[in-house]
């Protein structure tokens, strides 16, 4: 193939590869008269298109930016609110705890009053009982004594007053009694 050029070229021949000049001249000006309309009318609406689209680039960015920092305080707030609301909530968890125990202390206090009332109540209850049983049990004791009495004696004991004495002295040193081997 070089070979074949060369002979070409020696003959004077024209090169394939390299046009006609007048082809190239037309070419040439054809390029500019193209390449003139693109640079009036076609491309101040791409630069013009271009920075439209810059410019609402840049405004998304400011509006993003703005947005951003807008996010931010509101967050600053929530944080600071959620803050406010924790201390608020450990503060009446604080109060619930007194008022439970004071609550707690009061309770005890009126339970400790009933059951002292209670006791003095049962205490009081078992003191009459107490009384009205011993005033039986002397009643029943002078009865069973007079009528034992009165059989061992043969005569009847039907004298209230001394029948009274005689239980009372008999009462008397039984208690003496037990009351010496206490």
């Amino acid at each position: 193939m070089n070979l074949t050029m060369v002979q070409l070229a020696a003959e004077g021949k024209e090169n394939p590869l390299v046009p006609p000049w007048p082809e190239l001249v037309i070419g040439l000006l054809a390029f500019v008269i193209v390449f003139g309309f693109l640079a009036k009318k076609l491309l101040p609406n791409i630069n013009k298109v271009l920075d439209e689209r810059r410019e609402a680039i840049e405004g998304g960015i400011e509006k993003a930016e703005a947005a951003q920092t807008e996010a931010q305080s509101v967050l600053e707030q929530y944080k600071a609110q959620l803050a406010e609301a924790r201390h608020e909530a450990a503060r009446l968890r604080q109060e619930a705890t007194e008022q439970g125990t004071a609550l707690i202390q009061e309770m005890r206090a009126e339970g400790q009053r009933q059951r002292e009332e209670i006791i003095a109540a049962g205490h009081a209850q078992i003191e009459a009982d107490r009384k009205a049983a011993a005033h039986s049990l002397r009643q029943d004791v002078g009865k069973l004594a007079t009528d034992l009495a009165g059989k061992l004696v043969g005569e009847s004991l039907e004298d209230h007053a001394r029948q009274s004495r005689t239980i009372d002295r008999f009462l008397g040193e039984l208690e003496e009694k037990a009351e010496a081997v206490r």
